[in-house]
């Protein structure tokens, strides 16, 4: 029995099924973590959900981005961008199937392995959040995206204002804060103010920024912390950080982390495919 922490997929369903032959995946006996971004830019998004989809409670998945971005598409509050690989989910028989089973995929995922608390989110968590304190907000997204609301808080979401927590933060601005840490986070002042333009390695930071998991004093440094989103920043396995993204779209590789408790410690391997380049970047 064994845990899988996955990077990005973003609708390279080949590259998946590689990656789960080549840990021989078995979903009676392990669970998949998906840390979000399973669909778009690759060639087959629909592929990607109906396989997660077969799994049942084998597979357990992160919002991203990039599967917001087809949530409001699908309602009409976004249109497609020119790179957007999104037609096949669109425009499938089974679409509505595919949506519905989106919108109860979760935001963030705290897990405990061998003793360890692991807080798996797709981008990013603010230095003022708790482990706790982030569960809890992404529920209350995840409360929304489950309910009727879901049309009126998807033409909402996007905007980079407020660009930081205040817990009086109510409604809109509070949902569009939490969005855009949980999902687009990758630099943030210590104050955590975040920055959505840098998108680099670490070098890139802007003056004044950090990468938000180095950030003196943040409230879950004692917690591991399961991330993708950041492919320029690509596979980081420090015992708090663990970076998942190592760009498959992009013509580099699928990655699962194996987390497995062997006598009360925790094991680690990292298990990658290389993926043939569906984009180029930019």
């Amino acid at each position: 029995m064994a845990l899988y922490l996955i990077g990005d997929v973003q609708g390279c369903s080949s590259a998946l099924q590689r990656l789960l032959d080549t840990i021989s995946f078995s979903p009676s006996r392990d669970t998949l973590f998906l840390l979000g971004d399973l669909v778009n830019r690759g060639p087959d998004s629909a592929g990607v959900l109906r396989r997660l989809m077969g799994y049942g409670a084998a597979a357990q998945c992160l919002l991203g981005n990039h599967d917001l971005h087809l949530l409001a598409i699908a309602h009409g509050v976004r249109k497609p961008s020119r790179k957007d690989t999104l037609h096949d989910i669109l425009e499938a028989p089974d679409r509505q199937a595919m949506l519905d089973w989106l919108r109860w995929q979760r935001m963030a995922i705290l897990e405990q392995v061998a003793g360890h608390e692991i807080l798996m989110v797709h981008a990013g968590v603010l230095p003022s959040w708790t482990a706790t304190q982030t569960m809890a907000l992404a529920k209350e997204v995840e409360s929304v995206l489950r309910s009727v609301a879901l049309g009126e808080f998807l033409q909402q979401m996007y905007g980079n204002q407020p660009d930081h927590w205040d817990e009086s933060l109510r409604g809109t601005d509070r949902l569009r804060v939490i969005v855009n840490a949980l999902t687009r986070l990758r630099f943030c002042t210590p104050a955590g103010h975040m920055d959505y333009e840098a998108t680099g390695g670490i070098e890139a930071a802007p003056p004044g920024y950090l990468p938000w998991f180095e950030v003196p004093g943040r409230q879950t440094s004692g917690v591991m912390l399961a991330f993708g989103h950041w492919s320029t920043l690509g596979w980081l396995g420090r015992p708090d950080v663990l970076s998942l993204d190592t760009g498959c779209v992009w013509g580099g590789a699928l990655s699962a982390l194996r987390l497995e408790d062997v006598n009360g410690h925790l094991h680690q391997e990292l298990i990658q495919v290389k993926c043939p380049q569906a984009q180029k970047p930019g």
